[in-house]
């Protein structure tokens, strides 16, 4: 027994010496100390050996159980710094490599034109306003002069909370809210996203984007909404672009236009952009229903305002001649990154 264990002492120290790897340490270390390793079998059988054999050998199968323990701790030192430096090899940096360029954002096309609506307009005088998207059925109809048996109703349906919860089908309820809080002069633009219960196809979409004009003085005048919408489109869209007025109706102004200006395509001699007719329609106004204002609280009798607004898809689109507005949605890179 004694040569067999001073056998295993030598044998050890040379495999033990001859690992290469982590792995191949673990697999003599079982060998040597596992369960069913070398020495514990021998100490399992040293109940055959004389009484007087028995003290003497244990303490030499101890003094081997120490020796391998320590020949394996040094050895897996070794191998853990050695396989750490090959690591580190592996994962070095290469600085001399040259680096990769970041991608630089654009702004989307929808918030390119409602910056430049914005930026008109505040030159104007204007105060850019914005209000909650959830709206109450008083400021988005009622105050309106949209009771709830008007066909108006029809033509904006949207998504419904409640019976008084609702998604803005316009941004004309922030006028609302506007003018329930302070008293005139009101000179504001309100941009926002808005909802409908429309088709999504190339021309139509359930959320889009309007910009909508409200100014309410003492001396307002039709004179005063066409000068301000003439100046808005020849910043707009150039200096040589024609207005035209065309009689109109919605429920919150009287008399209410339609507004459209030259064909910024063929220079109103006809196109198929403006169905040949010259001109192409860019958005609605009107001079502030009496019923609104008394709905607020003014006296139409002493004030009159004008309002106006137009779809901030629809200006992209004609700006930026993109046929179809579901690419204003699709978050398409290659899309977005066409515009400065």
């Amino acid at each position: 027994m004694k040569e067999t264990l001073l056998h295993i002492q030598s044998e050890a120290r040379e495999k033990v010496a001859t690992v290469q790897s982590s792995a191949e340490l673990e697999v003599l270390r079982r060998a040597y100390l596992g369960r069913s390793g070398v020495l514990p079998q021998i100490l399992r059988s040293m109940g055959k050996l004389p009484a007087e054999e028995r003290p003497v050998i244990g303490k030499l199968a101890n003094e081997t159980k120490e020796l391998i323990e320590q020949l394996l701790a040094q050895r897996a030192a070794d191998l853990g710094a050695r396989e750490q430096e090959a690591q580190l090899a592996a994962e070095r940096i290469d600085v001399t490599l040259p680096g990769r360029g970041g991608s630089i954002g654009k702004k989307h096309p929808l918030t390119l034109v409602t910056e430049e609506i914005c930026e008109i307009f505040t030159g104007l005088g204007f105060e850019v306003v914005e209000g909650p998207e959830v709206e109450t059925e008083w400021h988005n109809f009622i105050a309106l002069n949209i009771p709830p048996d008007h066909p108006a109703r029809d033509e904006q349906d949207t998504f419904y909370f409640s019976d008084d919860l609702l998604l803005r089908t316009h941004t004309s309820p922030v006028q609302i809210r506007t003018m329930e809080s302070r008293q005139p002069p009101v000179r504001i633009i309100v941009p926002g996203r808005v909802y409908r219960r429309d088709p999504f196809d190339a021309t139509h979409s359930p959320i889009f984007h309007q910009v909508e004009g409200l100014l309410v003085d003492e001396d307002t005048t039709f004179a005063d909404l066409k000068g301000t919408l003439t100046a808005f489109a020849q910043k707009m869209f150039g200096a040589g672009v024609r207005t035209r007025f065309r009689p109109s109706y919605f429920p919150f102004t009287e008399p209410s236009a339609e507004v459209d200006i030259s064909c910024i395509f063929c220079n109103g001699d006809g196109c198929g952009v403006c169905k040949q007719s010259g001109w192409i329609e860019i958005l609605g106004s009107g001079m502030v229903h009496p019923n609104v204002l008394r709905n607020v609280g003014y006296d139409p009798e002493q004030v009159q305002g004008f309002a106006f607004g137009m779809g901030i898809d629809r200006i992209a689109i004609l700006k930026y001649q993109v046929n179809d507005i579901r690419l204003f949605f699709e978050n398409d890179l290659r899309f977005v990154r066409q515009f400065e």
